[in-house]
């Protein structure tokens, strides 16, 4: 019989992350050594609604998400109480050129960042924009809405803080609608790992990312070149208003508030989809 033992398919993890400044500040230590990682990690660097579609595939390991994406991708991935955008105050934005009633709203096209995005969501949960979507990258809509080749915008990440400087007005914003129709803060994104990751090396990422933006709280200067280096928005004051509105106290830990927040809006969206929460429960025990 031989003695040699079959290679260890999580030796290493590929790591999915968006270059938001709230997900280069949380994951700065982790991915430069200043805290002890779980595994060697393969960082995989992309725009959302590009990391949605690879846990469609089921291509990544340990990726962030959207909300709105977890009722696709829910069979086969946890969610892990560290690392996510979660809050009040923080929601998306729908933008124009100039103001528009309630009425209007129900036929115009919205340019949206992904459809698996939980923006999107929100926007088909509100059920007052019926009319058609047009697919982007998120750094793509508020010009495409400027220029007119959409009425209405869906605007997420830095862009709540800069739309007026593109001459935009805002029309809705859907996390004030959450919060007022709900009573919860508003889950936007969380991280997730696959479920066939050991559950004890899935369990020491949670712990790392944990103590990766505990590191990040204490050195918050440590990680301002790497967060510069991937912004899409350059302003130093528009990347400190990033980080303080979706990193929060529900990035280091969720805690019960957090995962009913998660659950009542992923519960939304498996109705839609016509899914049930699977049977394990949808985080990482």
């Amino acid at each position: 019989m031989s003695s040699v033992l079959p290679p260890n398919p999580f030796q290493t993890l590929r790591f999915g992350f968006s270059p938001c400044p709230n997900d280069t500040y949380i994951f700065h230590a982790l991915l430069h050594g200043l805290v002890a990682a779980p595994a060697a990690l393969r960082p995989h660097m992309a725009d959302v609604e590009e990391l949605n579609s690879l846990a469609q595939k089921g291509q990544l390991e340990v990726t962030k998400l959207s909300l709105g994406a977890v009722a696709e991708v829910m069979d086969n991935y946890a969610l892990l109480s560290s690392g996510a955008a979660l809050g009040w105050g923080c929601g998306p934005l729908v933008v124009a050129r100039k103001g528009m009633s309630p009425e209007e709203w129900k036929n115009v096209t919205v340019a949206v960042p992904g459809l698996l995005t939980t923006a999107n969501l929100l926007l088909t949960l509100h059920g007052g924009f019926q009319g058609a979507r047009q697919e982007m990258l998120f750094s793509d809509v508020m010009p495409a809405v400027a220029r007119g080749e959409a009425d209405m915008g869906l605007v997420i990440h830095e862009g709540r803080f800069t739309y007026e400087k593109l001459g935009l007005t805002k029309i809705l914003d859907l996390g004030q609608w959450w919060e007022s129709e709900f009573h919860l803060p508003l889950p936007l994104g969380a991280i997730a790992v696959r479920r066939d990751v050991p559950l004890a090396l899935a369990r020491r990422v949670q712990g790392a990312i944990t103590a990766s933006l505990a590191h990040a709280n204490a050195h918050p200067d440590a990680s301002h070149e790497y967060i510069r280096s991937h912004a899409q928005e350059m302003d130093a004051n528009v990347t400190r208003a990033h980080i303080k509105t979706f990193v929060t106290d529900f990035s280091l830990d969720l805690g019960a508030a957090g995962r009913s927040a998660i659950e009542h809006l992923v519960q939304r969206a498996a109705k839609l989809a016509g899914k049930n929460l699977p049977v394990e429960g949808l985080f990482l025990r």
